[in-house]
């Protein structure tokens, strides 16, 4: 497809991407717009040095290479180089996604998905101010290199978000209720479920109180759990942070007891959502990689450096947040691996607790945080009264070997607005998850 430089390493990535957006703020249109473009990231090593460049007229991309090609070096042993011996050559198109594809839909349609719920958003007077978004993404991405690769898949994700404030009285909360799938359908069908989060929401506010601070057993739902192997561990997860450290080398050794045994946390590029990415940015092939298997620390996430200076194996883990950007080691879908209970079983055991059911955010490395949204007392192995939380703190080692609890099921979630920050790359879409986690001794306050 391309002719690539004589005694170089050379790949291309090119993006075909289409986007929906529409807004609507208190029932009146605040932005509806469809935007595409098609654009390439060409890269070209020496095994000295990387050269690389951006283009959004993929036209253009062998004058591209040709034009990066004359600031290299060129290197008859190339192919001896560590970093690209390294490099996976594939061949495989991945298309799931031309049936249902979102470029079919009317943008009208994708209005009335949201418009379906203004008449319950209006019915509530406690309901002061809200906004109501329905997004969309397409992606089409392919990927050759000088070694023999050639790559395509393609991924799409769609879902809603409504934003509240409530208010009664002098008491407010700001809440947001969303909805995630990989086709329009997965969306419809969905407001009846917005009742019920509306009175928990009502019910939240007039009666939470606040924490009685101090060190608790909390359960956290899929979603806390979720953002807390996302935050808290993943992060950590990602090797380019080791390289040159050899105190953080230390601390993550293979090998080392990081939880209990039930413990299993994942990373998997192969799920479908938002962290579907069957192969990396630099043509990888996505693996499901254990960071934390049976309590042990198994594995990190690598892009083809990082596994090469460290030794390891690839992980499929090299991800651009768009053209403009080189790849780094970023995660996909990662989320904790369920037990063997039910999720009554898991509250039953708690006599005096926390249970944390929606949250604002999270972050960590060393140490982590939860800002809580919808948290509740736990009496007796039940949910009881709402209780308001500021934040849920741990250290992150201390905290996998508290976790003693894991409910049987796992739910997967995307974000829906926003997504995953790291470097100057934001956001990168990433799927997270988990099942009710019980974990000893967090300090809540």
């Amino acid at each position: 497809m391309f002719k690539f430089p004589e005694g170089l390493y050379t790949d291309v990535r090119i993006e075909d991407v289409y986007e929906t957006k529409v807004i609507y703020t208190v029932g009146e249109i605040e932005e509806s717009k469809v935007r595409t473009y098609k654009a390439a990231f060409i890269r070209i090593f020496d095994g000295e040095r990387w050269y690389y460049n951006s283009i959004s007229n993929v036209e253009d991309i062998q004058a591209e290479i040709d034009l990066l090609s004359k600031y290299a070096n060129p290197n008859e042993r190339i192919e001896e180089n560590p970093v690209v011996k390294k490099f996976q050559v594939n061949k495989d198109e991945l298309i799931k996604f031309e049936e249902d594809d979102i470029k079919k839909i009317s943008i009208k349609e994708k209005q009335n998905l949201l418009r379906e719920y203004f008449p319950l958003l209006e019915e509530y007077e406690f309901i002061k101010h809200w906004k109501a978004y329905y997004v969309d993404r397409k992606i089409y991405k392919e990927f050759y290199s000088s070694k023999g690769s050639s790559t395509k898949f393609d991924n799409q994700t769609v879902g809603l978000a409504i934003k509240m404030q409530f208010v009664e009285g002098d008491k407010l909360l700001s809440e947001s209720y969303q909805k995630s799938s990989t086709n329009v359908n997965g969306l419809k069908g969905k407001i009846q479920e917005f009742r019920p989060f509306i009175s928990k929401c009502y019910d939240f506010l007039i009666n939470s109180q606040p924490v009685k601070p101090g060190k608790y057993t909390v359960i956290l739902s899929p979603l806390a759990a979720g953002v807390f192997a996302h935050e808290s561990f993943g992060h950590k997860s990602e090797s380019d942070f080791m390289i040159g450290d050899e105190t953080m080398k230390k601390e993550w050794a293979i090998g080392k007891t990081v939880g209990r045994e039930l413990l299993s946390i994942v990373d998997d590029g192969n799920i479908d959502g938002n962290g579907y990415v069957p192969y990396d940015d630099e043509g990888t092939r996505a693996e499901k990689t254990y960071l934390v298997k049976n309590g042990l620390l198994s594995g990190r996430l690598h892009s083809t450096t990082t596994a090469c200076y460290l030794d390891e194996d690839l992980t499929g883990n090299a991800r651009a947040v768009n053209f403009e950007y080189e790849p780094i080691v970023r995660m996909t879908t990662t989320y904790i691996e369920p037990g063997n209970q039910t999720k009554e079983e898991l509250f039953s055991e708690v006599e005096n607790g926390i249970y944390i059911d929606e949250i604002k955010h999270g972050s960590g490395m060393s140490t982590f945080t939860i800002a809580p949204s919808l948290a509740y007392y736990i009496k007796n192995g039940k949910i009881a009264e709402p209780v308001n939380i500021s934040v849920v703190t741990g250290n992150v080692m201390e905290t996998l070997n508290e976790i003693d609890g894991l409910s049987n099921e796992t739910e997967i979630m995307s974000f829906i607005l926003g997504g995953c920050g790291k470097m100057e790359q934001f956001p990168l879409p990433v799927g997270f998850g988990g099942p009710y986690v019980r974990v000893n001794n967090l300090n809540v306050q």
